[in-house]
């Protein structure tokens, strides 16, 4: 059976993600300024985290859509003494405010992840069949939704510890304050700039995403049509909106 529930999955927490990331094509001219590097103790890492939360908030609320390529490398939770086998896939994303992005998966086979804001599609090309359901709170964490509606506050909606403080990076790990489908968020970003270059989503079975962006660009004004998705003939579709059949 292939894997769309890992799909599902995926979107839910690195919607969040991927709307942070896309602050790194943000204006930098504005961005709180990078403090000293602080010398080791408690508060110095507390300046420290506050800084990074403040300079990646501002860069995600400076955005409206992005365009990127991107890379995920799912592993999954190891079963008794078999070592987890990951995957990579590769594509490009599309993610506008509010609530509308479309992941094109190119590689390892083609797929398609689709939403409007009203109607979330997941097209699987090679078995023909489109699954469709509400782009909401039935499929999207509390937190997702928030963040791609464009009213996502970090300090808010999780508890941040600091991982690791330098010149260059900061890793800030983000644990939601809501019960959602998966366990905690890792960003690692520029600390003087809010830059994230790179998230991981570790969900409640286990399973650890690491998705890396690249090529990004953003405030492109996408055309709407971008994300909306009309099923090619002779597709087998699977409404998923009723509640009989979630």
């Amino acid at each position: 059976m292939r894997p769309k529930r890992r799909i599902i999955t995926f979107v839910c927490g690195v919607a969040i993600g991927v709307a942070f990331a896309a602050s790194a094509g943000a204006d930098a001219a504005s961005a709180p300024k990078k403090p000293a590097t602080p010398a080791p103790g408690s508060d110095a890492q507390e300046a420290c985290r506050q800084h990074a939360v403040a300079a990646v908030q501002h860069r995600y609320e400076s955005i409206r859509d992005l365009r990127a390529r991107f890379v995920q490398t799912t592993r999954p939770a190891s079963v008794g003494d078999r070592a987890a086998e990951k995957t990579t896939s590769r594509g490009s994303v599309v993610v506008a405010k509010p609530s509308r992005m479309r992941w094109s998966y190119e590689s390892p086979e083609p797929s398609l992840v689709v939403s409007d804001g009203k109607t979330l599609w997941i097209y699987d090309p090679a078995f023909a069949e489109a699954q469709r359901m509400p782009a909401d709170g039935a499929f999207f964490s509390g937190a997702a939704l928030q963040f791609l509606l464009g009213r996502g506050d970090m300090e808010r909606e999780f508890a941040i510890r600091l991982v690791s403080c330098e010149d260059k990076a900061v890793e800030l790990e983000l644990t939601p304050r809501e019960p959602t489908s998966y366990e905690k968020l890792f960003l690692v970003a520029n600390p003087g700039t809010g830059d994230v270059f790179r998230t991981r989503i570790d969900d409640l079975l286990g399973n650890s995403t690491v998705v890396e962006f690249s090529d990004l660009q953003v405030n492109l004004d996408p055309p709407a049509d971008l994300f909306r998705f009309e099923p090619p003939a002779n597709v087998r579709i699977i409404d998923l909106s009723q509640p009989s059949n979630r």
